[in-house]
């Protein structure tokens, strides 16, 4: 019954928007402050609901704080450390703050800054290691975060009940030389509870095994022996009772789910030394693969087999690293360098097969018919083999030769050309690493024959630095000069030290990609804007042409106007910046839009009406990725991919 009641927790209400427009007001932050890579941000709360700000510079707050903040709330939520958001908040200034009155907040900025600096110097083994230890991903590079989400090693760097284990045999170890009875011991462990909950910031997943831990220690004292089942469910409903926005807190729902599953995986009747781990394992990801439907939209495949190779090295990195820390620091690096060794099984990992709601409708399937039906289990395992060889080396992810894949990247470009064959291109990267990583793992690509930065700014360049750290690229093309961000910085030096060739193509030079030829149409100068400055394409496939327009406005549009195509990529996000003339001179049929949610009012009504009157126009806000088939006239368009 109380399991039924968690359940019902569970399924919470999502988190509604918060209206947009000017903010001037109190905020108490309900995480830290992370230093991203598109600035600090943190997790916040005001009177209409939570909301994600976004800080022109790193306050000095903590959890807990209050700010008296002025910005504007800009519409559009989403999640962000596992919790629901219903806008962001653009932070101009703080003006006045009140730090936490509660101490156990002080104490866990004590203490998780304290882990940071014996962590120092922070390179990725170190700074996933303080993700083992304390549930701090803040330094670990959101490309890696995404890769251990699909291979499923996420959950290693959510402190939950083997790192309050942990925690608590290390603390009854030190005391040892005190020779204190269990009673004693359980007093020490539920004083010393509440500062480690405090040192990993009050994460869910920590609440909820801090609380099952401490009503196991509580009925130590008591006499009183308790099963795990009635710990969990006293944990989820104590909670929820006393935070129900716990209820759409995305860490919180899997840490519960997870731990369910391995309850369930333990008690299978198991007696090898690989299988029953494996059981766990798999009594896990099958509790939690509904909860990653819904909220990432797949499953790993193969996270089970991945998680049985990664448990092992990341419980020795843990304890390691945990001595180490304590203060024998020879031990460290070899923590890190273990650590280390899981971000690349991760990294290794992250491209096998995801399943979506059909795949793993198949696998339930297949896993029934397995079980019912002995005999037929010979036949079940060699389609199943063959069908996993297919999705782990067949190229594309179910894309055509010619086809023109506009991807749903937010307020931003990012189009992936296919040429059959498993040859691919990448037209800019969006403005998020890890948004494009994912998108182009989805879609099958392996490695990348040309990618194209067309200019300078971030909603363009940033994600190509995520691209060129996780798949091989054989050339680039861009023309930036006299324009630069510290975007295109970025990646023009990421080129340069993997020794990728940088190319400023010439109008005129084309680059043949199988069934698709591209050309470059500009730019035809120097602009004075980064926009004008955009390196502008022609697509041509078998049947039609796609124009690939960057972000040009009117004056590189002025030097275009001989420019034709069936299909039209059209500039700037639908900004008001184009030409009415040159939008209907261009002679298209389709329309394609790449935007987000923004606060700059993009598109804007007059160039969809000027669209609207010769043109099917799609959007990636409304439709997600859009596929266009360049191989035949009049050829399909797919969206909602």
């Amino acid at each position: 019954m109380a399991w039924a009641l968690a359940g019902v927790f569970l399924a919470g209400p999502s988190t509604p928007p918060v209206p947009a427009g000017a903010f001037d007001g109190s905020v108490v932050l309900l995480g830290d402050v992370v230093e991203g890579r598109f600035g600090p941000w943190a997790l916040g709360e005001i009177e209409d609901g939570p909301v994600l700000l976004d800080f022109a510079e790193v306050p000095d707050a903590a959890r807990g704080d209050q700010l008296h903040v002025s910005g504007s709330l800009v519409a559009g939520g989403g999640t962000a450390g596992g919790r629901a958001y219903g806008a962001v908040l653009r932070v101009r200034s703080v003006d006045a703050m009140r730090e936490s009155p509660f101490i156990l907040h002080r104490a866990g900025r004590l203490v998780a800054g304290a882990v940071a600096t014996r962590l120092l110097p922070h390179d990725d083994g170190r700074s996933l290691l303080a993700g083992f230890l304390i549930g701090d991903t803040s330094r670990i590079d959101e490309t890696d975060v995404d890769a251990m989400r699909r291979s499923g090693l996420a959950h290693f760097v959510a402190v939950s009940g083997s790192n309050v284990a942990l925690f608590l045999a290390m603390l009854a170890f030190a005391a040892g030389p005190l020779a204190l009875g269990p009673k004693r011991r359980a007093v020490l462990g539920l004083a010393a509870l509440p500062v480690y909950v405090a040192a990993t910031r009050f994460e869910p997943s920590v609440m909820r095994a801090a609380v099952m831990a401490g009503v196991a220690l509580g009925g130590r004292l008591l006499g009183v022996v308790l099963e795990a089942w009635q710990l969990l469910s006293f944990a989820v409903a104590a909670l929820v009772t006393i935070d129900p926005a716990l209820t759409s807190n995305v860490g919180f729902q899997l840490s519960v789910a997870a731990t369910g599953g391995v309850l369930v995986g333990a008690r299978w009747p198991l007696r090898s030394r690989v299988a029953r781990p494996l059981a766990v394992t798999l009594g896990a990801q099958v509790a939690v693969a509904p909860l990653l439907l819904a909220h990432f939209g797949t499953v790993p495949l193969l996270s089970p087999l991945v998680n049985l190779v990664a448990a092992p090295l990341v419980a020795a990195s843990t304890v390691v690293g945990a001595v180490g820390v304590a203060g024998v620091e020879p031990l460290v690096p070899p923590a890190a360098w273990l650590a280390d060794l899981v971000l690349s099984l991760a990294r290794g990992a992250a491209p096998w097969p995801q399943l979506g709601p059909l795949g793993l409708g198949g696998i339930l399937i297949t896993s029934l018919i397995f079980v019912l039906l002995p005999r037929g289990r010979p036949v079940v395992v060699s389609i199943a083999a063959v069908s996993l060889l297919i999705a782990i080396i067949s190229p594309g992810g179910g894309l055509a030769g010619g086809e023109v894949v506009v991807l749903d990247v937010g307020q931003g470009d990012a189009i992936l050309l296919h040429g059959g064959e498993g040859r691919f291109a990448l037209v800019d990267g969006g403005p998020e690493e890890s948004v494009v990583v994912d998108k182009l793992r989805r879609y099958g690509v392996r490695d990348l024959e040309l990618i194209v930065l067309t200019h300078v700014h971030a909603d363009h360049a940033t994600g190509l630095g995520g691209v060129v750290g996780n798949f091989p690229v054989r050339e680039a093309w861009m023309q930036l000069e006299p324009h630069s961000t510290s975007s295109s910085v970025g990646v023009v030096a990421q080129l340069s030290e993997l020794g990728i060739p940088t190319v400023e193509p010439e109008v005129g030079s084309s680059f043949e990609l199988g069934s698709l030829t591209l050309v470059v149409e500009g730019p035809r100068r120097r602009y004075a804007s980064p926009n004008d400055q955009s390196l502008v394409l022609t697509v041509a496939g078998a049947g039609r042409t796609m124009l690939l327009s960057g972000d040009i406005e009117t004056h590189a549009q002025a030097d275009l106007a001989h420019l034709r195509a069936d299909v039209l990529k059209v500039p700037h996000q639908g900004a008001g910046t184009s030409d009415a003339d040159w939008l209907r001179a261009v002679g298209s049929d389709l329309a394609v839009i790449s935007v987000g949610p923004n606060q700059f009012g993009h598109p804007v009504d007059w160039v969809i009406d000027v669209l609207d009157d010769t043109n099917e126009v799609v959007r990636t806000d409304q439709a997600g990725d859009i596929v266009v088939d360049l191989m035949s006239v009049g050829g399909e368009v797919v969206t909602g991919r």
